[in-house]
């Protein structure tokens, strides 16, 4: 399988591209609203305490693929940290799971913002089908090579990296750099809890991890490509929490929580901004919505061939990194039509978060040393974490609990599942490969 993955294809501008792709379609057109609902009039700041967070986070990932660099990403670091065990095997697939819940997220983004330029809302049943119809594009995209996927992730990055900066100054010129999402107050916990959807908003950066293998020189660029793509998405994220806020009172970007950057551009920038924010908001989704179809392909094809988790071709033709991106798709596929922008956000935001603990328990137990990293970092991401999911789920159990329990339930079941197919199917030493460079 090693010919499935192209040393030097993904440059460190690439790299970037596509953690940023991932990271601003999610970010900022998906999550601004829903944060800004749970945060109340200090959403900008949420951004801000995401990124701090994600930063500890980001330490585990730039230390391992630093000495590590893979096409596995965080299953090679997950599978060093505990072995062929059923911990390793069920985070990552939590995390790919995460990933995938983040593409059918993007998916009806897309299909909520090209519904309004047309006058419908977010409960419309072509949301769904258009969602869908990203993702079949994706998935096209995707089969035609990574070169593809590098050149489309970075000539979108640049259109929409340089869109949203000039949506955000223009809107908060227009408004005299007033800010009126004021009022209101969500209280301690729902600040803190706003900080999972504002780490969910960040960790695009993961899909820099599972491309290491591929990334030019990725002992130094895939450390580079995360730290860029995180200081980038920082900067564009406050910019355009304070052009919301600066545009739209609290309860006007609640009840436009699933397009709120439309909703703002149209009295700031009037109905030509309207239609300029929607233009961006397809082209960010899209583009990553493209990003993370690749990055979870490879991943799932890595645990596959890491002997981690059962694979059927299902009679297809080609590689086993051919049919895990028919496999990503179809499972986005499937929970874009079935579950809403909030309940996806919140279901991948648990995901993430925990299995984000099991890798930096992992690395903090037993490959602290051998890669040279500080414990108290490794901690402190840890307890950070785990307060922040904590206040989330505290939150989440209160105005919903089905999805609180849907978490747990599937986590459950995954590790479940896990345990039974690593009893039945050992995974010999040696057996795998990491594809490393």
């Amino acid at each position: 399988m090693a010919d499935a993955y192209k040393k030097n294809s993904i440059t460190l501008p690439g790299a970037v591209a596509m953690g940023t792709g991932v990271m601003i379609g999610a970010g900022i057109f998906a999550l601004t609203g829903q944060i800004a609902e749970l945060a109340g009039p200090l959403f900008p700041l949420s951004f801000v305490v995401g990124a701090i967070v994600t930063a500890f986070s980001a330490y585990s990932y730039i230390k391992m693929s630093n000495a590590y660099p893979s096409a596995g990403g965080i299953a090679m670091i997950l599978k060093k940290a505990y072995g062929p065990t059923t911990v390793a095997a069920g985070a990552s697939l939590l995390m790919a799971l995460s990933m995938v819940i983040n593409e059918s997220l993007v998916a009806r983004t897309f299909g909520t913002y090209t519904l309004r330029a047309f006058g419908g809302d977010a409960d419309n049943i072509l949301v769904p089908a258009l969602g869908v119809g990203l993702i079949v594009f994706a998935y096209l995209v995707n089969a035609s090579g990574t070169r593809s996927v590098g050149l489309v992730s970075i000539v979108m990055a640049v259109l929409k990296v340089g869109g949203i900066a000039l949506f955000g100054v223009s809107a908060l010129w227009a408004s005299g750099l007033s800010f009126e999402a004021s009022g209101g107050d969500a209280g301690a916990t729902g600040f803190v809890a706003s900080v999972a959807l504002s780490i969910l908003a960040f960790k695009g950066f993961t899909t820099i991890t599972n491309s290491g293998a591929e990334v030019t020189d990725p002992h130094r660029n895939v450390g580079r490509a995360i730290i860029l793509s995180i200081a980038i998405c920082v900067v564009v994220y406050l910019l355009v929490a304070f052009a919301v806020g600066s545009s739209l009172p609290l309860d006007r970007i609640v009840a436009a929580k699933d397009y709120a950057l439309a909703e703002a551009a149209q009295p700031a920038l009037g109905q030509t901004g309207f239609y300029l924010t929607v233009a961006l908001a397809l082209v960010a989704t899209a583009s990553g919505l493209i990003a993370s179809v690749f990055a979870v392909s490879r991943m799932l094809a890595m645990l596959t061939d890491m002997n981690m988790i059962p694979h059927s071709h299902f009679g297809m033709p080609g590689t086993i990194k051919d049919h895990t991106l028919v496999y990503t798709v179809v499972i986005a596929g499937f929970l874009t039509v079935f579950f809403d922008l909030s309940r996806i956000a919140s279901l991948g935001a648990i995901f993430y978060l925990v299995m984000d603990i099991i890798i930096h328990l992992g690395v903090f137990r037993h490959l602290r040393e051998e890669i040279g990293a500080r414990g108290w970092v490794l901690l402190t991401a840890i307890v950070l974490d785990a307060v922040v999911l904590a206040a989330f789920a505290t939150m989440k159990w209160q105005s919903d609990s089905l999805i609180v329990v849907i978490g747990l339930v599937g986590m459950a079941l995954v590790f479940l599942f896990m345990w039974v197919f690593l009893a039945r199917n050992p995974v010999r030493e040696g057996a795998a490969s990491f594809h490393q460079n």
